[in-house]
């Protein structure tokens, strides 16, 4: 991978939110929070800088947002609208050069390297792209200039709301040493004690730290974590094209080990993913399971099927198969995932002798059709149950 390219991160400001209060001029000012209503069980999918002046954040329970926050206003949101306005940003985005990699409703990685000749250095692409976003939009993003994603990230989280900053390869490692090592994405709140056990607090710590040390601790893992610290990261920026693999995980507040609790999180994540892969009209050959344990190491099953599948039911049995197997014997889940890969586009071959499996395609469109309009949570299958 070049040494000298041009990363840009691109990321919009509190998205959510921001375009409620773009939209309704009486909300500006004030603490708002998207998601579920304050009295009901749901979490929060954004908040304002106003309300998170408060502690208010996303995944935050909206009944502890609401403790936080009684003043706030709570939205359901409108997220038609919100897809709406991320394509907008998007485009303008594209204008710039075609190697955009959306990671997100709200962000996306750019590398303009080949741009430089058009459109000028890293820090003027970026200025034109927070005007261009303002004047389409009337919202305003932060964007983060570097030679890699890491670096390009951590630049535009630190100057945020509408800001602008540029990390070189001078002085990455000046920058990054009194950090927490919690910047380091990958680490986070229930990590970083691990870290802390043995002396690693901040970025310059791990920088220090010898390698053979921490892959005794963690593995594979060790390496990636070491290249974050000196600021090196070689991942390409790549344009969503074909999707390669649909997934959905999630991690427990406390971990579980009880098999019902698993298996039924095993369902929801299995919905998602079976509706996933039928929005992008694609079926999946493997299906996947992950697995992380108390101690933070992971473990990854997959089974080919013999037929491609967009079928949640049949994702779902499948992965709680392959979870049966590694959990003979209770033990204490931190996370779990559930993912779709080998992914076909190929319409799948009608069975005339099996009525049920063409039953079930219809019945997952009418679910689909009836979740687009009244809301994911309104239709459960009885495994979820």
């Amino acid at each position: 991978m070049p040494a000298d390219r041009t990363i840009l991160h691109v990321d919009m400001d509190a998205f959510f939110t921001s375009v409620e209060q773009r939209d309704r001029p009486e909300l500006l000012g004030k603490p708002v929070v998207v998601g579920a209503p304050a009295d009901k069980r749901g979490v929060v999918a954004a908040a304002s800088y106003e309300a998170r002046k408060y502690g208010v954040h996303s995944a935050m329970p909206s009944r502890t947002a609401y403790r936080l926050c009684p003043q706030a206003v709570f939205l359901r949101g409108d997220h038609a609208k919100y897809s709406r306005e991320s394509e907008r940003v998007m485009a303008i985005l594209r204008q710039f050069t075609p190697l955009v990699e959306q990671v997100s409703v709200d962000e996306a990685y750019l590398d303009v390297t080949a741009s430089l000749r058009l459109f000028g250095d890293g820090e003027q692409i970026a200025r034109e792209i927070k005007r261009r976003i303002r004047e389409t939009t009337g919202l305003t993003a932060s964007v983060g200039i570097a030679l890699n994603k890491f670096l390009a990230k951590l630049a535009s989280d630190m100057r945020k709301p509408d800001g602008l900053m540029v990390i070189t390869d001078a002085d990455k490692l000046d920058l990054l040493r009194p950090l927490p090592i919690g910047r380091i994405a990958g680490i986070g709140k229930k990590t970083e004690p691990v870290f802390h056990e043995i002396g690693i607090h901040t970025i310059g710590d791990l920088q220090r730290f010898p390698i053979e040390t921490l892959r005794v601790r963690f593995g594979v893992w060790a390496d990636e974590m070491k290249a974050r610290a000196l600021g090196e990261d070689d991942r390409p920026v790549e344009p969503y094209g074909e999707a390669k693999s649909i997934s959905n995980e999630t991690t427990f507040e406390k971990d579980v080990s009880e098999m019902k609790t698993l298996e039924r999180t095993v369902w929801e994540l299995a919905d998602e993913v079976g509706r996933r892969l039928r929005a992008e009209g694609v079926r999946a050959r493997t299906v996947q399971l992950k697995l992380r344990w108390s101690d933070f190491t992971t473990l990854t099953r997959r089974t080919t099927l013999p037929e491609a599948t967009d079928d949640e039911g049949q994702i779902a049995e499948v992965a709680i198969q392959l979870m049966r197997r590694e959990l003979k014997e209770p033990r204490p889940v931190r996370l779990i995932g559930v993912g779709g890969q080998n992914l076909l586009r190929s319409p799948k071959q009608l069975d005339l002798l099996d009525r049920g499996s063409n039953r079930r395609d219809d019945l997952n469109r009418v679910a689909d059709a009836v979740r687009a309009r009244f809301g994911a949570k309104k239709l459960r299958r009885g495994g979820e149950l």
